[in-house]
């Protein structure tokens, strides 16, 4: 980890750093991106986003994922789910197709050996608070009891608070799972712009010591696989998820400082989900924010 001095020394050897990488041309195209950028680890789609549905992962397609991952030894892969998904949508039709493309992508998860699959909670879309978090903690049932024995977890996401979505506050995520049949299966991947803008102010060191306190009491530390490194460009509390580069945001430095040195964090998967592009000298702005 970082020292525990407030300066700008990294100590890479504890930590996973990667960012969110394309996989186009082919899942295994994604070892290589994230190697060019300089990651410890990765996240992927493991299927088009931007459709419910995908066809059965080959055996070829499998073998070339596991190839890949082997040469570049990039161990530390977690995917995300789709944004179509639903769980706590009372309309049956995006309910049953949420629950559907959700077990086929843990499906896929598991055939690929991801360790982890990050998903929104849902939007309980006009309903009651406590109706959409008991149809997201059902859904996670009913996908959890048609993936029996998997290994590849379901990590709930927070969320900005935008409109009617559920998860921007740990109380949320602390009754979802603990209304699920196998709470043990369950994970957390924080989001730094979503915390931020849910009116969680962590630019401090008391006040990183405060949100922290109150997740480790209300989630648990402990079930937190996956953290999202993304500034913020609108204020605390605004409850509106725009992600900015690190350090030129409402966040700013200081705040991923707080993370970078917390020992809780030694291994777990910090993933940026910063804007693509490249800087005017033509770096990729992924590697630009991982440095």
């Amino acid at each position: 980890m970082r020292t525990a001095k407030s300066d700008s020394r990294i100590i890479r050897h504890a930590l996973c750093l990667g960012a969110h990488v394309s996989v186009a041309g082919g899942l295994e195209t994604a070892f290589a991106r994230a190697v060019n950028i300089g990651a410890d680890c990765l996240q992927i789609f493991v299927k088009n986003q931007r459709q419910w549905r995908a066809p059965p992962l080959t055996e070829g397609q499998v073998r070339a994922f596991r190839a890949a991952q082997k040469a570049t030894a990039l161990g530390s892969v977690v995917a995300h789910a789709t944004y179509l998904l639903n769980l706590a949508a009372p309309n049956s039709q995006v309910r049953v197709l949420s629950l559907d493309t959700l077990t086929l992508e843990l499906e896929r998860c598991e055939t690929l050996a991801i360790s982890g699959l990050v998903f929104h909670p849902g939007a309980h879309l006009g309903g009651s608070l406590e109706e959409g978090i008991r149809l997201i903690a059902q859904g996670i049932d009913e996908v959890q009891s048609r993936c029996a024995g998997f290994r590849s977890r379901l990590l709930l996401e927070t969320t900005a608070g935008q409109g009617t979505s559920v998860g921007h506050r740990f109380e949320h995520l602390t009754e979802i799972i603990g209304r699920s049949v196998q709470p043990e299966r369950l994970g957390v991947c924080l989001d730094t712009c979503h915390l931020f803008a849910a009116g969680h102010d962590f630019r401090s060191p008391d006040k990183y010591s405060q949100m922290m306190e109150e997740l480790d009491e209300s989630v648990g530390t402990h079930r937190v696989h996956c953290v999202h490194l993304n500034d913020s460009k609108r204020e605390l509390g605004s409850r509106v998820d725009r992600h900015e580069h690190i350090g030129k945001g409402k966040i700013g430095k200081e705040g991923f400082r707080h993370f970078l040195n917390d020992p809780r964090w030694k291994g777990v998967p910090m993933i940026l989900e910063t804007p693509k592009g490249t800087d005017g000298r033509g770096t990729d702005l992924d590697k630009v924010n991982l440095k």
